[in-house]
């Protein structure tokens, strides 16, 4: 016999578009954000063609699509934002102090 989980912790479809929303925005700017520091710490780039550009510039969109798959794993659409958006904080926090540390 299954359990049932209480109603607070069930996941749902409703309030899709406040997730999806998340998703697509603020996943979109995770990602970036996430390609960002894996080009800053990543390993050095030798020309504009390198392997890790190439890599990066090709790593946006599965890394936007997982996010905004599992942005339906969220409550509500106002914890999809809060996450998300917090993520963005502090990765583009680190990216842009990485610029001041590293130059």
């Amino acid at each position: 016999m299954s359990k049932r989980l209480p109603k607070a912790q069930q996941l749902s479809s409703s309030n899709w578009v406040g997730k999806a929303s998340a998703g697509a925005i603020a996943g979109y700017f995770l990602a970036i954000a996430i390609c960002g520091i894996f080009s800053r710490f990543g390993p050095l780039e030798v020309g504009g063609f390198s392997a890790q550009a190439q890599i990066n510039m090709w790593l946006v969109a599965p890394l936007w699509a997982v996010i905004l798959s599992f942005c339906f794993m969220f409550r509500n659409g106002v914890r999809a934002w809060a996450w998300l958006g917090g993520a963005n904080v502090v990765l583009w926090g680190i990216l842009l102090l990485s610029r001041f540390v590293i130059g």
